[in-house]
């Protein structure tokens, strides 16, 4: 049975029915939007937009995790995400969650007012899995096949479905050891991370096969090459792509909903949800 009550730090998160996560990069070279919200005000703005859009999460990060990207210092990531955690927290009415593999930046984000931990290593990082224990806050693991910089390098696998549903179920035991609760996990089976187009489309049709595992299982697949490589789109041309793949995860029993379109999204879950 799936929790359907997530704490995060002073808030609390309701998935009774599919919620929308808004994407808030606060780097200069994401994949889709970077550089457009690297100062605080920016980034504070596109938060209330995203919240009044319907955004019950605003997903912070600091690094890029495209392929190719650059490492950032932790410094650095601090001095990106620290500021616009904390505005954020005092000024909206919004769980955040700093989208991080590292532990001290988990840490520092969790005292700033963070309320989730989005890691794309699903903390497999130094010392993340303890940092994230000691945090109390919800985790999200997500599968990926390598590390950023090379994952999309010929990625190979036997089963995918099997392979990913295997890398969460043993991820989940290690947090389950740590002292981190069951009922403050999250999955993700990572669309695009280490994964060719078959790969991500077998993946897609199987999300059932993910949510049997007893988690909310997140998915992440707004403006993403999948969509860019069926429809032949550039990546600001994807909306009609992203809402596609929103409706068909939450019509497959998907949690958090992670985009960069949120008032559009938000409309698509409410029409499926109603009519589910």
């Amino acid at each position: 049975m799936t929790n359907n009550l997530i704490r995060c730090a002073d808030r609390e998160l309701s998935l009774g029915s599919p919620v929308v996560m808004g994407i808030l990069n606060v780097t200069p070279d994401s994949f889709s939007d970077g550089g457009l919200f690297s100062n605080s005000e920016k980034a504070l703005r596109q938060a209330e937009k995203m919240l009044a859009d319907g955004a019950l999460i605003i997903d912070i990060g600091g690094e890029s995790t495209r392929p190719g990207a650059k490492l950032v210092s932790e410094s650095e990531e601090l001095d990106r995400v620290l500021p616009i955690i904390e505005k954020i927290h005092q000024e909206l009415d919004v769980i955040t969650s700093i989208d991080t593999s590292k532990a001290i930046v988990m840490k520092e984000a969790a005292r700033a007012g963070c309320g989730m931990i989005n890691d794309v290593m699903a903390l497999r990082g130094d010392g993340a899995l303890e940092a994230a224990q000691q945090t109390g806050l919800p985790v999200c693991l997500m599968h990926m096949k390598g590390e950023p910089r090379t994952m999309q390098s010929e990625p190979q696998y036997d089963d995918v479905v099997f392979e990913v549903k295997d890398f969460l179920t043993q991820r989940i035991e290690q947090c389950l050891a740590q002292g981190i609760k069951k009922e403050q996990i999250i999955i993700d089976p990572g669309f695009g991370f280490g994964k060719t187009l078959a790969h991500n489309i077998t993946l897609f049709k199987h999300i059932d096969v993910l949510t049997e595992l007893g988690f909310p299982v997140l998915v992440g697949a707004s403006r993403k090459s999948m969509i860019g490589q069926i429809t032949d789109r550039n990546i600001e041309d994807r909306l009609a792509g992203s809402l596609a793949l929103a409706t068909l995860a939450a019509i497959n029993a998907a949690a958090i909903i992670r985009v960069h379109d949120v008032a559009e999204t938000v409309d698509a879950l409410k029409i499926t949800h109603a009519l589910a």
